[in-house]
């Protein structure tokens, strides 16, 4: 699937423009560390375009995320390493996170929301006047962006084996390089 049939596909599953841009925020995180570990790009920023696809029909495990996109993915033909990537970035799916790919999509799922949660609340609502500072900051207040599992955040570093602080920095030029695409 091309990075433009994925796109399509999530035009035609999710009409929410804040979930779309999660999708193209968590793209460019994938695609920021496929080029720091020398993976594929293209491979690595379509997986994280589609890993929520079905979660504006099927926002819980209850209802079904992420395995009803996933069958969906599988009708499609999508390679099962993209799948099983996307099941794993769900801790309950019971598939664990072995490969750096399943690794990286779980560490910045939670992180990019964050992060564009930070940048709401900045005065010019804009990734530029959001820091590494500011995000530690705001993670310490448990009543701001409660939705964001800040377990799973350090869990997600841990996980790439990368500082917490520096995970955050990467994320965050990330999506300072889209965010006109972002409105942010």
């Amino acid at each position: 699937m091309t990075r433009d049939e994925a796109w399509a596909l999530v035009c035609e599953w999710i009409q929410n423009p804040n979930l779309r841009k999660h999708l193209l925020a968590s793209e460019a995180a994938m695609r920021a560390y496929a080029r720091t570990f020398g993976e594929d790009e293209e491979t690595w920023g379509t997986i994280g375009l589609l890993h929520d696809l079905d979660y504006e029909r099927c926002p819980s495990q209850e209802a079904g995320h992420p395995f009803v996109g996933v069958e969906e993915l599988r009708r499609r033909g999508v390679p099962e390493p993209w799948t099983r990537a996307i099941l794993s970035h769900a801790d309950y799916s019971g598939v664990t996170r072995e490969s750096r790919l399943e690794k990286t999509l779980y560490a910045v799922d939670e992180l990019v929301g964050f992060i564009t949660a930070v940048a709401y609340v900045r005065p010019n609502r804009s990734l530029a006047e959001v820091d590494v500072g500011a995000v530690r900051k705001k993670m310490k207040d448990k009543a701001f962006a409660r939705g964001v599992n800040r377990e799973d955040v350090v869990k997600g570093a841990e996980g790439l084996g990368v500082p917490l602080d520096e995970h955050i920095g990467f994320v965050l030029a990330a999506l300072q390089g889209i965010a006109p695409d972002l409105g942010l």
